[in-house]
């Protein structure tokens, strides 16, 4: 009994036969009707989308006997001997079983003979890449320079692993991987050639499962003939690569857009009834998830690849945009991290319930996730995020004083920022007594050296700049030329600079809402406390609180009376958390 593979059966025979490689075919044909024909060719490319089999093509139709031509006659001796595998001026060769360069040396050695029946002597060496370095320096010369009568082609699924200088010596041709409508058509072709049964979600399956590899469709369609009993159907291509069915997909991605937690469960409880393969399984809600998505977006598209089913179109209707980015990116997540579950079925199950659980984070939405009933993402967060927001919120309040600066009218028409008169309020007692002069509380505000410190802090100044800011102290100010007099810590004075002084006024006028020119003075002491003096005090007090409140803890205590210790003042550092509250 003997039974020819698909795979070999259908191997196309002619240039017009070969499917999705175009871009290779159309430069092959151009060469030989313009009599170009190079003396060596390298075909790449992933298994199964025709490298060998163009290899063999161009063999034919360079040797045909009808001369060369674009489309061998397939008919002559030279075509059906190629065919048939006994054309013997077509030397095929495996680079994997023959790497010595002894092999090679012995391959060279018949190349300056001319061909027996051919025009042409054609060396086709596949998997090139496994050949040692040894046997590619044999190769190298006559690669470059063969006779007028050998043509090598080499095929190879790794072109990176081929020295540079074998590939300059070859036409290089990348062969791409086949797209599923492609592979379906080709499916199609031969079943109904074949006479057999089949159904159209059947083959779609298949050549979703190929991957891009014709010769894998062929596989794997010899293998659902077997096992449909001469039938290709969805059903039993599904029950034959372990896939999840149609109606779970269904099932499981309404019970997520409808929020129905036991009906989600209850389905994934009935997938574990069958042999289920689950990284297929999450594969096939990927691809879903995929065409919703694009739906939203460009419905044209989601039509033109035959896409637009009933459950992508309600899905696209009651699912938002960040719903199905969500659940696509948690699926992707499952489907890496599957190996790692107790079971393949536990880990599916985990990822359903973390599209079911988590909703999109989005500022400002109208629609928050699965969970919103169209409420916004605080209303239909948890307790617990919540309370995170409320923290963040008031922390946000709490810094407020150091963001932009909100401006108001002041008691004299101008603009005050809310920086400084927050800050200014330090200073009430002195204001009141400097009111009696003339003087606004605002002019009193910039004097007052938390005024600059908050500044400094605020404005995120670098470098040298920075450092000079630092050691800044506010002296006097004139309200009528808006002149701010600084002194300069003794030995600073030399990182001033025009530029510097610009920067500064810039940061300065956009953090009180009005412009203010800097003057320096540098005469040993500064009249006050200088943002390099408040930070060292600050970790100072910081410092002698941690101290404290760890001299207080019942355990310390318990320890120093115990064993007689002396808790170093120096050692003690304030954590994070001390920081932070305080």
């Amino acid at each position: 009994m003997s039974y020819q593979a698909l795979a070999r059966k259908w191997r196309p025979r002619r240039f017009a036969d070969v499917v999705g490689q175009d871009h290779v075919v159309n430069a092959l044909r151009n060469a030989i009707l313009q009599d170009r024909v190079h003396h060596a060719f390298l075909f790449s490319g992933t298994r199964g989308v025709g490298k060998t089999t163009l290899a063999r093509i161009l063999a034919k139709a360079v040797n045909c006997e009808r001369g060369p031509q674009a489309e061998p006659c397939g008919e002559c001796g030279a075509c059906e001997g190629v065919d048939e595998g006994r054309f013997i001026d077509l030397i095929e060769i495996d680079a994997a079983s023959r790497t010595r360069v002894d092999d090679t040396r012995e391959i060279l050695d018949n190349v300056q003979y001319a061909p027996t029946q051919g025009q042409y002597k054609i060396y086709l060496i596949d998997e090139v890449h496994m050949l040692s370095g040894h046997s590619f320096n044999a190769l190298l010369k006559t690669l470059e320079e063969p006779p007028s009568h050998v043509k090598f082609l080499l095929a190879t699924t790794d072109p990176q692993k081929l020295p540079a200088t074998i590939l300059s010596r070859c036409l290089q041709f990348n062969l791409r991987l086949l797209t599923a409508q492609e592979i379906s058509g080709q499916l199609e072709a031969i079943v109904r050639s074949e006479g057999l049964g089949f159904d159209e979600e059947g083959l779609n399956i298949l050549s979703r499962a190929a991957d891009g590899s014709m010769r894998d469709g062929l596989s794997l369609l010899d293998q659902s003939i077997a096992f449909g009993d001469g039938s290709v159907t969805g059903g039993e291509v599904r029950d034959m690569l372990g896939m999840i069915e149609s109606h779970h997909v269904d099932a499981l991605l309404r019970a997520l857009a409808g929020k129905d937690g036991s009906g989600l469960i209850q389905t994934v409880a009935d997938m574990a009834e069958r042999p289920i393969d689950y990284s297929g399984a999450l594969d096939e809600l990927l691809t879903v998830l995929q065409n919703v998505s694009l739906f939203q977006v460009l419905p044209e598209a989601v039509a033109a690849k035959q896409a637009d089913s009933d459950l992508v179109k309600d899905l696209a209707s009651s699912l938002s945009k960040e719903d199905v980015q969500l659940y696509y990116q948690i699926g992707l997540l499952g489907k890496r991290d599957l190996s790692l579950a107790p079971s393949p079925a536990s880990g599916f199950e985990m990822t359903m319930l973390r599209m079911f659980t988590f909703s999109p984070d989005i500022e400002n939405a109208g629609n928050a996730g699965p969970h919103s009933g169209g409420t916004t993402p605080q209303s239909s967060a948890s307790p617990a995020s919540k309370k995170a927001t409320e923290k963040a919120t008031k922390k946000a309040t709490k810094e407020s004083p150091k963001s932009r600066p909100e401006k108001k009218s002041g008691p004299e028409g101008k603009e005050e920022s809310s920086a400084v008169r927050d800050l200014g309020q330090t200073a009430d007692n002195a204001g009141k007594k400097s009111a009696r002069n003339g003087k606004s509380k605002k002019d009193l505000s910039v004097l007052d050296p938390a005024v600059w410190t908050a500044f400094v802090e605020d404005s995120a100044l670098t470098g040298v700049t920075q450092e000079l800011a630092m050691n800044l102290c506010p002296k006097t100010y004139d309200p009528e030329t808006q002149v701010l007099t600084l002194s300069v810590v003794s030995g600073v004075g030399s990182m001033r600079s025009p530029a510097r002084q610009k920067l500064l006024e810039e940061k300065l006028e956009a953090f009180c809402g009005t412009a203010v020119r800097l003057d320096f003075t540098e005469d040993g002491e500064v009249p006050g406390e200088t943002p390099a003096m408040a930070r060292i005090r600050r970790e100072q007090e910081e410092k002698e609180q941690a101290y404290k409140t760890l001299m207080d803890d019942p355990t310390v205590q318990g320890l120093v009376s115990a064993f007689d210790a002396t808790v170093v003042p120096e050692s003690v550092r304030p954590g994070k958390q001390q920081r932070k509250s305080e």
